[in-house]
This record gives structure tokens, sequence and C-alpha cells, in this order.
């Protein structure tokens, strides 16, 4: 049975001068989801959204928070974005000491509980213990840190693998792909597996509408 596509548009790729007519934009246009790239220039080279501007935007659209931290120390932080808004918490084994009492953290605050693997990343890490607690595995086709850089193929093994094992186990878990999606790359995730395609310069700076954009990427 194929999976249902869905969109998580990346608001890391949006114009911030007009991000709340963007979310509005992304909404009527059909995404899924918002997905929100939290950096803190630790553990990647960049900054982005804090638990402030995540309550601001909330306000914006009943759509789900998909909100991925990249940031160091993320215990400490994640009831702060849980109660600034996000629906979806997903975090990065290298950013804890202990990857499942984080995951318990995430479920402690009535949120869904998602783990992102880098490309060098190990599968090995998400054990069929720590796989049942999960609601999100989201594969990284690109090194974090930036928008607009270019899909690493060989990640597809990795969906590959994951779809596996959801499928096999009949486990509930929606499985990501992040970075350098478009056109051309999203019917390769879709067909190793992903069904949520998280994508930002194809939806915001592509030559179509974004709405046009969502649709097209979807149906790859």
């Amino acid at each position: 049975m194929k999976n249902q596509v869905k969109i998580s548009p990346s608001i890391l790729s949006a114009d911030f001068s007009k991000l709340s007519e963007e979310i509005l934009s992304l909404e009527k246009g059909g995404a899924d989801m918002i997905h929100v790239d939290v950096m803190d220039g630790h553990f990647v080279p960049n900054l982005t959204f804090g638990p402030p501007v995540i309550k601001k935007i909330r306000k914006c659209t009943k759509l789900p928070f998909d909100v991925h931290l990249m940031i160091t120390q993320v215990d400490k932080y994640i009831k702060d974005y849980a109660d600034a808004g996000a629906d979806i918490i997903t975090i990065h084994p290298e950013a804890t000491n202990n990857l499942s009492q984080s995951i318990d953290i995430i479920k402690s605050c009535k949120k869904k509980a998602g783990v992102s693997l880098n490309p060098e990343t190990s599968v090995e890490l998400l054990k069929d213990d720590l796989l049942k607690k999960l609601d999100l595995i989201l594969i990284m086709s690109v090194n974090p840190g930036f928008a607009g850089q270019k899909f690493i193929p060989e990640v597809l093994d990795k969906v590959k693998f994951f779809r596996h094992k959801i499928n096999n186990n009949k486990l509930n878990i929606d499985l990501e792909i992040d970075g350098g999606i478009d056109f051309k790359t999203a019917p390769l995730s879709i067909k190793a597996g992903a069904n949520v395609l998280v994508s930002g310069t194809t939806i915001f700076n592509n030559t179509g509408s974004i709405s046009e954009n969502i649709k097209n990427l979807r149906k790859s």
C-alpha cells in the first residue's frame, strides 16, 4: 500500500519580514504541517528560531508545528519548545547523553517525538526499543545547518531500511526526509519509502506559486 505523502514546508526559506503571511500561504496552499528548523550556532553553524518566535507564529495557523531541534544540551530546552507550541519535537542523538530519556521528556510534555539522523549517523543508533517510542524518524539528506544544499542520494538506503522496519513491525511512525528536496529528488525519496517531505527552497523560491509547488511535490 502506498503511503500518503505529507508536505512539511521549511520556513527557513520563507521571507522573515512577512512570516505570518508566508505561513498563511502555506496553510492555504495545502501544507500538512510547518517545519521549524531550530539552530543554536553550536550544534550547527547557524542561528534561527527560539521559543519566543515560535510562540508568536503559533497564532498564525492551526497546522501542526514540526519542530526540528538542532541544538546542544537538548534536554534543557525541550519543555520551552513544547510550551511555545511545538506539536512534534525532533532531536539528534548527538545532542543528548541519553536518547531514550530525551524521548521520554518529549512524551512527558504530551508531544510527538522524533529522532533525526544526519547523513553520517548510523541507523544502528535507533534500536527496536527506541523505535517503539517514536512518532517520526527524520532522515537528513544534507548536512544540517543551511538551506539550499545539494541532495545526498546515499541516504536513500537509510529511508529504505526504516521503511522496511516500520512496515514489518507495523509501527505507526512517519518517515520524513529533509534536505535538497525538489521535483527531481522528491520522487526518489517517495519511492524509497519516505511519506513526509520537508522542502523550503523549492516551495518558496521556485517559479510556481506556493500551492502549485506543494501540489507538484506531493504528486511526484
